[in-house]
């Protein structure tokens, strides 16, 4: 019966899309909303704590962020007070603060403005280890897991994050570059042909053992690689993050996944306020967007290899790309499409095309540098956790 309703309401849809076919451009109210977004935890363990600040900003503004300088945090709790540095624009960090976990903790933030924030006082949850990572081949891709336990029964709230790095290469090699001019050669150094590519999550991602016996979750699904991403065309690796949560930090990062992922069809679950534990403290009814937790923070990372994965697999370059050739004397138009090309910047040289006998270059191949150059991308230094197969 659903699967009906949804092909009629589909059904309806589609007619009045034909039937109408007007364009509409609708006009986004402006607004002074401009509420404070804070991201982060205070990890009570040995590593550094990172609280990012930034304002909401509203769907016409030209910019997707706006971060919250110069202001003073500090975490507080058992009579001490942690202050923490802004190291770049709107984040702020502390080294190791290896808090008591019998005590309890908040943040206290001042803005540059004047306006000073709380969050409420929160127990200190210590995570358990990241038990495995596992993934699976599917026809969909590669599908990656995580299991983790707690034998005393403490956690049963889980959320995970990641990072994901891999070994890639352009689709041409750039064998020459340009200095002042001059077209050379490439050394070793200078090759940007095979770099390191990099993403954070940016979903959520939780799971609740409170309806089972055991606080053991098994398997839980984490990311899933498309079997033509170029993520897995060389060798690939994944740093899963651990954090245990309370009842209250659970509810708020559940609330806030249904009204980010789950948004689109009539079935979804409606937008709904999401309210987290932080609060102005001369204006209660201040909306105030984050969640502040403490904690500890586990992970775990693996290697997937091109070898581990299907032969069928094959990766699809993110960008249409072509060579062509590029002369000093075009044998056409007898204008120097090197200098017009190559020279100016515009194409990168991949190849030289010699004259008759071997003789000197007549001319260079070009291709786009997002086709010749993967740090337009990438980066070329090694990560220091990278290890060969």
């Amino acid at each position: 019966m659903r699967k009906n309703i949804k092909y009629i309401v589909y059904l309806v849809l589609l007619i009045a899309g034909i039937a109408c076919k007007k364009p509409y451009s609708p006009t986004l109210a402006a607004t002074a909303n401009n509420y404070l977004v804070v991201e982060g935890f205070i990890n009570s363990g040995n590593d550094s704590t990172l609280i990012k600040l930034s304002h909401t900003v509203n769907l016409g503004d030209t910019v997707s962020t706006a971060a919250e300088r110069s202001a003073a945090l500090t975490v507080e709790g058992n009579g001490k007070t942690y202050q923490l540095n802004e190291i770049k624009a709107g984040v702020y960090a502390a080294a190791p603060l290896n808090l008591d976990a019998s005590q309890k903790y908040h943040l206290r933030i001042k803005l540059s403005n004047g306006k000073e924030y709380l969050s409420d006082d929160s127990e200190v949850k210590l995570t358990p280890p990241v038990d495995t990572i596992t993934y699976d081949i599917k026809s969909s891709g590669l599908q990656i897991n995580v299991s983790a336990h707690d034998p005393a029964a403490n956690t049963r709230y889980y959320r995970w994050d990641y990072d994901e790095t891999w070994l890639f290469h352009a689709k041409y090699i750039s064998n020459y570059r340009v200095v002042n001019g001059d077209i050379l050669p490439r050394t070793s150094d200078d090759q940007v042909f095979i770099c390191f590519g990099n993403h954070s999550s940016s979903t959520v991602t939780l799971a609740s053992t409170v309806k089972l016996a055991s606080d053991v979750v098994n398997n839980a699904p984490i990311t899933n690689i498309i079997p033509t991403s170029e993520k897995v065309s060389l060798r690939y690796s994944i740093l899963i993050k651990q954090y245990a949560l309370t009842a209250e930090a659970f509810a708020f990062w559940e609330n806030l996944r249904k009204n980010t992922e789950q948004l689109g069809s009539i079935f979804d679950a409606l937008p709904s306020e999401i309210k987290g534990n932080i609060h102005n403290t001369t204006d209660a009814k201040e909306p105030v967007v984050g969640f502040i937790s403490v904690g500890t923070m586990t992970s775990k990372r693996i290697f997937v290899d091109k070898d581990d994965l299907p032969k069928s697999w094959l990766v699809e370059y993110p960008y249409d790309c072509q060579q062509d050739s590029t002369y000093f004397v075009n044998p056409l138009s007898r204008a120097n499409d090197v200098a017009a090309f190559i020279i100016s910047g515009i194409y990168l040289p991949t190849y030289a095309i010699t004259g008759p006998k071997g003789g000197p270059a007549i001319g260079y191949g070009r291709a786009n540098p997002f086709c010749a150059d993967c740090t337009s991308r990438g980066v070329k230094r090694r990560p220091d956790f990278w290890r060969d197969k």
